[in-house]
């Protein structure tokens, strides 16, 4: 032996771990699963190359990130996707097809070294408290044209050693090996033999974390889906997608506002599809859909084409937790009353020709559609719907009934055809209106407490369409206690000036905004701030909403000669000290209003325009004086309802700088009529700004907005609704530009400079405290 030959032990070694690797690279070969076999053999790879953990990576659909394809002593955490780049040492390797062999990967110099943006992802040691030091990568790429299929990756030797020359060797012959592996396996139809398989081939959970989770189902008595939903933060959408590879089928989530399939649902009993877990869900141009957690033993049974004879079945599976809460919107039962389903089951006993043979009066009085028709109403309120619409269609299709619920319409049921004309008469005999006429629009009133246990009104409108047949739109007006003043929404700089504005003795103040932007309910909100036991307050509304102690409300009657005008004349020899009216649309209410208001007396009223300086300037085309205009003048609230994020599922996120600043200059596109803004627009936006972070920023200055994401409690991301204000004050200055008869810009700049922040402003701090996001603001405020 010459004096330059390694020691025997060191050759020695060397073949031992060659042999080694060669019988598990040859198992590989051998393989037809190989993702399951690199599951078992991962101990053994740590063993071979005498490290703590061992990783495989493989490239994802985009072509752009790695995900974690099998791993070994990180089963606390979930799949690990990496971005194709410098930020982690796997992606570098990725990105530059190099080998790297790492001494200690929390030095910055020897990573800087490799390549000077190279960074180390110290998320995961910070999560699992494990400490990377050596690290050995290696790109898996394809021997042929050498796109990259993944890495792999060896992290901590045991002797704290850096990985040695013939473990550099060892890992890109192992990594040869997988690629063929992986090409083998690529090429090869993948045979799913669960629901669950594509998971963890498309890398959402590791192999080894399935077998973790199927093992705690198994010991707990937990399904599967559950498991890895609550332990393992997998999405029903995933699960759902998953199970539709497997089964061939297309998956059908859970949808809040999916209509009832009545008709479909008419012979079937909500204890049997829990059992058989199926159900008919819609029917299509592809026929009945059939809804299930496993299509091939519903399809094999028969059952279900035994059910619907005749007719086409197609198949959408779905998740157990999809299917349950699918089961409760179909089947579900408010406090012990039947079921909207069970009352159409039981209309649809009749035979269609047997209807069309009863007149409409006669089948309106059948017992079932009586009881239909105060389901949908309790439901209505229940669900605080603001208006139900219902809406029959031509020929034999089904009557429509939608609800209106935070300003959206979502469907509700849908109701035979042969029903279309009782349904409508039901609700003209309930609000006493002719059941004959069905060319004219018509307007009644339904008290509800005559029909159920509900203190609730219901203001009914009737309306002829194409095709002799009537809609019918119901608002409810449920009797309700007014909103404190405190709760309305209002920034506390609006709510102070607008208590300083109520305050006064005399005057006149307007609400404005359009139809259904909640004037009535500021309107009351203020009369209960002001309503005091030495003060007599009428009011005169169309309807009467909401009712109040103390106040002496009447209602509008056109057919008995009572309007608002007439109303405002009686009140003034009631003697009043406030005066409500339900709304000022013409010169003579107007005109008395103003008058009653400059003859000592607090005037409220709504007026329908889009902002408060418009609103001054509507009132003087309407002919007005504007001296008498401008004395009485206390002040304008405009205001819009957007849509509310629901607390429960709002998602947070930090906006960059780009989005800051676009917002800045959204905010900011009214403040050129100011004239200190043209005088310095950058020092104005900095202190709009700054004025920002002092409300809304976190100590480091970020800003956190929060976007909707949608869960059972809410529509699609939103619950309820908040009031934007735009609150103008009848100052010294605005009123000299109404005498003057001033322009809307002119009256608007004036505002601005005292302060005033437009619906859109207003908006704008709302979203940035979380309340709502940009989209509702901008749906409901013009630019």
């Amino acid at each position: 032996m010459t004096e330059n030959a390694p020691p025997v032990s060191a050759v020695t070694r060397r073949l031992a771990f060659f042999k080694g690797l060669q019988t598990l690279t040859n198992r590989i070969h051998a393989s037809r699963n190989v993702d399951e076999l690199l599951l078992e053999l991962a101990p053994e790879f740590c063993a071979l190359f005498e490290a703590e953990r061992f990783s495989i990576y493989t490239v994802d659909e985009s072509g752009h990130s790695i995900i974690t394809r099998v791993k070994t002593g990180l089963s606390g955490v979930q799949s690990i996707r990496l971005p194709i780049a410098e930020n982690s040492i796997a992606g570098f390797v990725a990105l530059s097809g190099q080998l790297v062999n790492i001494r200690d990967a929390y030095d910055d110099s020897e990573l800087q070294q490799i390549s000077p943006g190279l960074k180390l992802r110290r998320e995961v040691d910070a999560s699992t408290g494990f400490h990377s030091r050596q690290m050995l990568v290696a790109p898996i790429r394809d021997p042929e044209s050498g796109k990259l299929l993944g890495v792999l990756q060896l992290i901590n030797t045991l002797s704290g050693a850096p990985f040695s020359q013939i473990a550099e060797e060892g890992v890109q012959g192992l990594a040869q090996t997988l690629a063929v592996a992986f090409l083998r396996h690529a090429s090869q139809p993948a045979r799913l033999r669960s629901r669950f398989d594509a998971l963890v081939m498309d890398g959402r959970i590791t192999a080894e974390e399935f077998a973790d989770a199927t093992r705690d189902a198994r010991e707990n008595g937990n399904g599967t889906e559950s498991v890895l939903i609550d332990q393992f933060g997998l999405g029903t959408a995933e699960l759902g997608e998953a199970a539709a590879r497997f089964f061939g089928v297309p998956y059908q989530p859970f949808v809040a506002n999916h209509v009832k399939p009545l008709d479909l649902l008419r012979n079937i009993k909500r204890e049997y599809v829990e059992q058989s877990l199926w159900l008919p869900y819609e029917e299509t141009t592809e026929g009945v859909v059939i809804l299930c957690i496993d299509p091939e033993q519903v399809r094999s049974s028969g059952v279900a084409q035994n059910v619907f004879l005749k007719k086409r079945l197609s198949y959408r599976v779905t998740t157990e937790r999809d299917f349950e809460q699918t089961i409760e919107q179909f089947f579900g039962v408010d406090l012990g009353d039947a079921s909207v389903n069970d009352l159409l089951s039981g209309l649809d006993e009749h035979e269609e020709e047997s209807v069309a043979r009863k007149d409409d009066v006669t089948a309106a009085a059948d017992n079932e559609l009586v009881k239909l028709v105060n389901k949908v109403i309790i439901d209505a309120y229940k669900q605080g719907a603001s208006d139900i619409h219902i809406e029959p269609r031509p020929g034999r299709e089904k009557t429509l009934i939608r609800f209106r619920k935070d300003g959206s319409l979502v469907p509700y049921i849908e109701v035979p055809a042969s029903y279309r004309n009782p349904l409508v008469t039901r609700i003209k005999i309930m609000c006493d209106l002719d059941i004959a006429e069905r060319r004219k629009p018509q307007d009644g009133k339904i008290r509800f407490r005559k029909f159920a246990p509900i203190d609730l009104e219901l203001r009914v409108a009737t309306l002829p369409t194409q095709g002799g047949m009537e809609d019918v739109v119901m608002r409810l007006l449920a009797s309700s206690e007014p909103i404190q003043i405190d709760k309305l929404g209002l920034l506390p700089f609006n709510l102070e000036r607008l208590k300083g504005a109520i305050a006064k003795p005399y005057g006149i103040f307007f609400v404005c905004g359009p139809t259904g932007s909640g004037k009535t309910t500021t309107l009351h909100s203020i009369l209960n701030y002001i309503n005091t036991p030495d003060t007599k307050i009428w009011t005169v509304e169309d309807p009467v909403e909401i009712t109040q102690k103390g106040l002496r409300q009447v209602q509008v009657n056109r057919k008995a000669g009572i309007d608002f005008a007439t109303m405002m004349r009686a009140f003034l020899r009631a003697d009043p000290d406030v005066i409500m009216v339900g709304e000022m649309r013409d010169h003579e209410t107007v005109t008395v209003g103003i008058e009653a208001s400059l003859t000592g007396h607090l005037v409220f009223s709504t007026l329908h325009t889009n902002s408060a300086p418009e609103s001054v300037v509507r009132l003087l085309d309407m002919g007005m004086d504007p001296f008498n205009f401008a004395d009485a003048l206390l002040g304008v609230l405009a205001q819009r309802l957007a849509k509310r994020l629901c607390l429960k599922c709002r998602a947070a996120y930090h906006p960059d700088e780009d989005e800051m600043h676009r917002m800045l200059e959204e905010y900011c596109e009214d403040m050129h009529l100011v004239d200190e803004f043209r005088a310095d627009p950058e020092g104005a936006r900095g202190r709009v700004l700054a004025r920002w972070k002092e409300a809304f920023a976190d100590k480091a200055g970020r800003f956190t907005l929060y976007a909707p994401v949608g869960c059972e409690h809410c529509n699609h991301g939103y619950k309820g609704r908040v009031g934007l204000h735009e609150l103008m004050q009848g100052s010294e200055a605005i009123k000299r530009l109404i005498q003057e008869r001033g322009r809307v810009d002119q009256v608007l700049g004036q505002a601005l400079h005292e302060g005033m922040r437009t619906l859109r402003q207003d908006g704008m701090e709302k979203v940035l405290a979380g309340i709502t996001d940009m989209k509702q603001v901008r749906k409901v405020c013009v630019r």
